[in-house]
């Protein structure tokens, strides 16, 4: 038993022997004594087994076990394998443009056949008369008349009825007359004005005409009847040609022609002929060119007195440029007034800043006053020429900004540098009764702010305010006498319902000064003037309508010596037809 145990534990190391020298010889080919190597492990191993097992065996029998004489045998080894990938680097991302697509996308289009059906047959077509036009004309005529205390007397009518397919007319006459408290305190303003178009194919003739008399009473003085009033009347007329809406391309007219007659109770009596001729060629959109003739012979004639020319002959060519945000316009008028030549220079540039709505202006400007008789009593109505007049020659140099907030806030502001050469000034005859005021002159320099404030919302609400606030430098002359420093205006309208307008009225002047007896310098009262008036539509064709003036009962003095009309109400209606 122990033989047999000793021959299988033989065996079995034989088979081992052998399959450890087929590994080495897998392993290394390179070596050819990996036989006899294997060999002899294989003859000691043989040898170790007998003698641990005490059996004795033959050299030869040893030899016989050598794996020559062993069958071949093929041992496949399994080993499992786990792939592993190499990571890469991180990439960097730089930002870059996505690569432009220049293939042209395929577009096919599928239109179904369209196919409609009627459950009705149509009806022929044949010529219809023309129906009633369904929308409702405004009313082309109006008469307004009311009254109220200080003896207020109202009348405004508008006629423009009278029109064709060429051309058009229309028509006002308008009265107005107040008597105050005060001595002899009464004005009564009187005008009707006429004007009318003719159409053509290729122009459009324009005429107006402008008769009034206006009467203003010398109060509060203790003066003879003959001498209390003062009753301005004239008329005016004048034509003018424009180029019809086709034929304005690129060179344009406007030719102006009119005459004038201004007297007074006094034997004053003024004509002017005025010529005006203004053309223009537009290069594009961007350029234009420009160029004004004006002529006006004007002479005056008084009662014991020499006569008085306010004369002026001006060319005023100039250019307009306007590209992108920026316009300019740049103009230089040679001027001969009465006595003197002037350059008159006329400069201005504007830019507006990009994605906004806020405009930058900067500019010179050069104008002539003529100072006539029909100017200046329209201005002060208590004016009295004792002498020769000046033409004012002025110089304004000018900043500012303006901005639009929304759809319906716009702002403004601009600061002024004048020179005026003779800036006219009123002071009063001390020498008499102070009624009269004389004209005097002086060389003054001015500096102006002005800004301005608008709301509005469509025909529902608008409110302006703007002020101004001047500060004079005579150079004979203490101060600039009856010039207001500070003037501030607000206006207010607003409609609550479409039948009720409201509006409203805000008037304030300050540093006023006034010479008075002596030289003596008087600083006036300020002026504050609030009113306002409503007028309410009871059917379209008829309204009411009240106006308040000087709610507060100032009686500020706007020309030292003549006080306004303290508290004035007056109503009346309106009916359109």
């Amino acid at each position: 038993m122990k033989l047999k145990i000793s021959y299988i534990t033989i065996l079995f190391l034989g088979l081992a022997l052998s399959v450890s020298a087929q590994r080495r010889k897998h392993k290394s080919v390179k070596h050819p004594a990996t036989h006899t190597t294997h060999k002899k492990a294989q003859a000691k191993a043989a040898h170790a087994v007998t003698k641990k097992g005490k059996i004795k065996t033959k050299e030869n029998d040893v030899a016989v076990k050598d794996s020559a004489t062993l069958k071949g045998a093929t041992i496949e080894i399994l080993q499992s394998y786990k792939p592993e990938v190499k990571l890469s680097a991180k990439p960097e991302a730089t930002p870059s443009l996505p690569p432009v697509d220049i293939s042209t996308p395929a577009q096919t289009y599928n239109v179904p056949a369209q196919s409609m059906y009627y459950t009705y047959n149509s009806l022929p077509l044949r010529p219809l008369a023309l129906g009633k036009d369904s929308v409702e004309r405004g009313y082309e005529n109006y008469v307004k008349v009311g009254g109220g205390n200080l003896s207020t007397i109202l009348l405004d009518a508008g006629f423009a009825g009278l029109h064709g397919s060429n051309y058009e007319t229309a028509i006002q006459v308008h009265h107005l007359s107040q008597a105050g408290n005060a001595l002899a305190q009464k004005t009564a303003l009187t005008s009707i004005d006429a004007e009318g178009t003719l159409h053509t194919a290729k122009n459009d003739l324009h005429a107006d005409i402008t008769g009034y008399r206006n009467l203003y009473n010398l109060y509060g003085f203790e003066l003879p009847a003959n001498v209390v009033s003062k009753v301005y009347s004239g008329f005016k007329i004048g034509v003018d040609l424009t180029p019809s809406a086709s034929q304005r391309k690129t060179f344009s007219y406007h030719p102006k022609i009119g005459f004038g007659l201004h007297n007074d109770n006094y034997g004053s009596s003024e004509k002017t002929l005025s010529v005006e001729l203004p053309f223009s060629y537009k290069q594009s959109d961007d350029l234009n060119f420009y160029c004004t003739v004006n002529g006006v012979y004007d002479v005056l004639s008084r009662t014991a007195m020499d006569n008085v020319q306010s004369n002026m002959l001006q060319i005023a060519p100039g250019v307009e440029y306007k590209t992108g945000s920026f316009s300019s316009k740049i103009g230089l008028s040679p001027t001969v007034g009465a006595t003197n030549i002037y350059l008159l220079p006329d400069i201005d540039a504007r830019y507006t800043i990009k994605n906004t709505q806020l405009s930058i202006f900067a500019g010179w400007k050069g104008v002539l006053n003529r100072n006539n008789y029909e100017a200046l009593s329209a201005w002060n109505p208590y004016v009295y020429f004792r002498y020769s007049l000046q033409q004012t020659h002025a110089n304004e140099v000018y900043g500012g900004v303006q901005t639009n907030i929304g759809n319906h806030l716009a702002l403004s502001g601009r600061v002024s540098y004048w020179l005026y050469d003779n800036m006219l000034m009123f002071v009063n005859d001390t020498t008499y009764s102070k009624k009269d005021m004389l004209p005097v002159y002086d060389k003054v320099n001015a500096m102006t702010l002005t800004a301005s404030v608008r709301y509005h919302i469509g025909n529902v609400l608008a409110v302006d305010v703007s002020g101004t606030y001047t500060a004079f430098d005579p150079e004979h002359f203490k101060h600039a006498w009856q010039e207001p420093g500070v003037r501030f205006n607000a206006g207010l309208m607003v409609r609550p319902i479409p039948q009720l307008m409201v509006t409203g009225y805000l008037s304030v002047m300050d540093e006023l000064y006034a010479l008075d007896n002596g030289n003596r310098s008087v600083k006036m009262d300020g002026a504050f003037d609030l009113g306002g008036s409503a007028e309410y539509n009871f059917i379209p064709r008829l309204s009411a309508f009240i106006q308040i003036n000087n709610i507060l009962n100032n009686h500020y003095e706007r020309w030292y010596g003549y006080q306004a009309y303290g508290f004035n109400i007056f109503g009346g209606i309106r009916f359109k037809f």
